[in-house]
């Protein structure tokens, strides 16, 4: 591939930014700082040093960033405005959880030419096809081992390049293919040519083999050879034919293949690399579920201490970590209110040296950010330990800030027997706090004395005794009107939160529009003591379960045991990378990533019998056998930046979900390999409730003498697997894509006879 032949170096913008500027970059309102960027010759890599320093430079990849705000969209360059005005202000935002970048430019003209110069090269970056991708991919490789930038390599610098790629190999092998490589014979490789190399050195044996299985001739797939191979071993049934058209116009890049209507090896190998080919079934990926049923019937994502970006004792608190949640699908937000010393609300962590913001920013920001993501209602959660005074406050900045948005009315005018549906709240933020009174009163407006089920605490969410203590089964608590400000009050409707006090307290006296918060030990507790009683619970009220308040580093627990139960309101900090954060990402990634996944369709009956503890006893129990043979691995990512290093790769299965299907199962790893291991081993599982499983899929490097290191991962749910001979597309820790990096995999699955 020729980058001259991308052609977007034409454009105006992006000539501005390959010609370099100085922009000041922004830490906060003492730290302003210039430095040198530019756009380097690839087109993806943005390069910048300061002017003074030495040789050191930083570079990121134009992939790497998410989007680009214009004028003062960042808490740095707000509290900086008065200083530069909008024009020269921008902020480039990155996936994953790296920090924002604030930048503001000597010119309005340059402010623009960077902000529509990235904008172009993001779209650019998107719209790659997986061919352009692999190419634009061994592309930057080559300019980061072309040293001397004259656009050619030989043998001693290719072996070079081969390491940084993860790729050990046999030397006689390598200088083989190079000199095949050479058509010049001038003992160097231009880029041309370099990419010839590469295509024959990651020519797959294994996918050749799979190809030959089905091909008469050995060179191509026939129409009928390829409907032949959907059918038989991608499980596409009734539709192979259609199929087989749809994939050869999609995939096949020979004119040659497409005119005699069959599919050449590069064309099936894209085809197999693509997201036709992954393990996760294409129409799970979309909005498909009945969207209409009552709130209680969804698992939502929801987020904790959403204000963090780091621990719960020190960390800065920031509308960034409101804006990183919303973007990631979160559809439940926490704020935790205290009284600000000016009358104007903060949020922050109560009693720690955590960082304060301002609830009135917090209301703006979700207004901006919460239907981003997704069209269906968010939940503020409110932690409320302001006065009356600035309850007050809050009720007006939730009233003015959100307007229309902020659902303050009964959607019929009817006391509700079951909650609304995630349809009817579409583009509606809905406020879970503390209520005097139920919803009948608030309709005839008769405020009558009688007592309702609160909480004496802020909303049960401090693991103090008084939540730990099973409370006394016919206890009723008192709620302050004291202490509670009408106009707050008033904007509850459907999401009271009230103290919890008991199954069969809950049965005979609670309404579905009350709803308790839990901690992990609690929820733990309850989930193993009376799963069948919690599973019932959660049919007609929701659950919120927020992690211990010893977890001041901002740690989670695992989400499954509490999914299994039916709770929906599972809060994890979002901004803690991990296992944990992987299984709420595998479990949200199917329905559209909208927040809100309908739960099966045993945790939606109210005389469900359903025990996460005792699954085999469900009517209709049918558990299934996962069969999966790793195939092979394709360009893994280093562990370790260090010139000679090269990994040990294993991959690792694990099963989440009813206490009886938790396991694991690992290949073995394969040495110095990280660029095409082959293991060929296959896995087995027996899942009993595939419906609440979540699949794991991890690759480490091995080390014998201390921990293996991460390298990457992808989770899904049981339901969203696809038969058949698959890619996985890996993840990093951080759950953003890390291309080529994948597994390839024969995923079978059959019932247990």
């Amino acid at each position: 591939m020729d980058p001259e032949g991308l052609r977007i170096q034409d454009d105006p913008n992006v000539q501005v930014m390959l010609a370099g500027s100085t922009l000041r970059k922004v830490k906060s309102r003492s730290w302003k700082k210039q430095r040198h960027f530019r756009l380097l010759e690839d087109g993806l890599t943005i390069w910048y040093k300061s002017r003074w320093a030495g040789r050191g430079h930083s570079t990121f990849s134009v992939s790497e960033v998410e989007a680009v705000r214009e004028g003062h969209q960042s808490e740095v360059l707000t509290s900086i405005a008065e200083e530069f005005p909008a024009d020269l202000c921008f902020t480039l935002v990155f996936h994953g959880r790296q920090g924002n970048l604030d930048l503001v430019a000597d010119s309005p003209d340059e402010a623009r030419a960077w902000i529509q110069g990235v904008r172009k090269l993001i779209h650019k970056a998107q719209t790659m096809d997986e061919k352009e991708r692999l190419d634009q991919w061994v592309w930057d490789w080559f300019q980061k081992a072309d040293k001397n930038k004259d656009g050619k390599m030989n043998f001693k610098e290719v072996r070079k390049l081969l390491k940084m790629m993860n790729v050990d190999m046999n030397e006689e092998h390598a200088l083989n293919l190079f000199t095949m490589a050479d058509k010049s014979e001038s003992g160097s490789l231009e880029i041309e040519q370099f990419v010839h190399f590469y295509k024959m050195l990651t020519q797959r044996d294994e996918v050749w083999k799979v190809f030959q299985d089905f091909s008469g001739d050995g060179e191509k797939l026939l129409s009928d050879e390829l409907e032949n191979f959907l059918r038989t071993e991608q499980h596409e049934g009734e539709r192979s034919a259609q199929r087989a058209e749809e994939l050869m116009e999609r995939y096949e890049p020979s004119e040659t293949a497409m005119k005699q209507g069959a599919m050449s090896l590069d064309g099936f190998q894209m085809y197999l690399c693509s997201q036709d080919g992954s393990i996760f079934r294409a129409e799970r990926r979309d909005l498909h579920q009945d969207m209409s049923q009552p709130l209680s019937h969804y698992f939502i994502s929801s987020s904790h201490n959403t204000y963090l970006l780091e621990d719960q004792l020190r960390g800065q608190s920031s509308l960034e970590a409101y804006i990183q949640a919303l973007k990631r699908g979160c559809r439940c937000v926490e704020v935790d209110c205290w009284d600000g010393s000016d009358g104007e609300p903060v949020v922050y962590h109560g009693h720690t040296l955590t960082s304060k913001i301002l609830f009135k920013d917090v209301v703006s920001t979700v207004k901006e950010y919460a239907f981003k993501a997704s069209d269906f209602p968010v939940i503020l959660s409110l932690e409320n330990h302001c006065g009356v005074e600035q309850q007050t406050v809050m009720a007006r900045h939730l009233s003015q800030i959100l307007g229309d948005a902020l659902l303050t009315t009964l959607l019929d005018g009817q006391v509700p027997q079951q909650l609304p549906s995630p349809q009817e709240l579409k583009g509606k933020i809905l406020l879970k706090a503390k209520k005097i009174g139920g919803l009948a009163e608030c309709l005839d407006e008769t405020l009558t004395d009688e007592a309702s089920d609160e909480d004496d605490m802020a909303n049960g969410d401090a693991d103090s005794p008084s939540t730990e203590e099973p409370p006394a089964e016919n206890r009723i608590d008192k709620v302050d009107k004291s202490k509670l400000s009408r106009e707050l009050s008033d904007l509850v409707v459907y999401c009271k939160s009230v103290h919890f006090h008991g199954f069969k307290h809950a049965r005979s006296h609670a309404e579905c529009y009350e709803m308790s918060s839990f901690s992990e030990s609690k929820a733990k507790r309850l989930a193993k003591e009376a799963g069948t009683d919690f599973v019932q619970y959660n049919t007609r009220h929701l659950s919120r379960i927020y992690p211990s308040g010893l977890r001041t580093d901002s740690s989670n627990y695992n989400p499954q045991e509490m999914w299994s139960v039916g709770c929906q309101i599972v809060a994890l900090n979002f901004q803690t990378a991990g296992l944990e954060m992987d299984l709420n990402d595998g479990l949200f990634r199917q329905n559209g990533c909208c927040g809100f996944v309908l739960k099966p369709d045993f945790m939606r009956d109210g005389n469900t019998q359903f025990s996460p503890e005792k699954p085999e006893e469900r009517q209709g129990h049918k558990p299934l056998r996962l069969s999966v043979q790793v195939i092979s691995g394709q360009q893994l990512p280093k562990v370790n930046q260090k010139e000679g290093s090269i990994v040990d790769p294993l991959v690792r299965m694990e099963i989440y979900g009813v206490p009886q299907d938790q396991a694991k199962e690992e290949t073995s790893h394969i040495n110095n390999n990280g660029f095409n291991p082959v293991w060929n081993e296959t896995l087995n599982f027996v899942v009993h409730s595939p419906e609440l499983a979540l699949v794991r899929f991890v690759v480490e490097d091995y080390d014998k003498a201390s921990r293996n290191d991460f390298m990457g991962q992808f989770t899904l749910p049981f339901t969203c697997i696809q038969a058949g001979y698959r890619h996985i597309h890996l993840l990093s820790r951080d759950g953003t894509a890390i291309p080529p990096a994948s597994l390839f995999v024969n995923v079978s699955l059959s019932e247990l006879t």
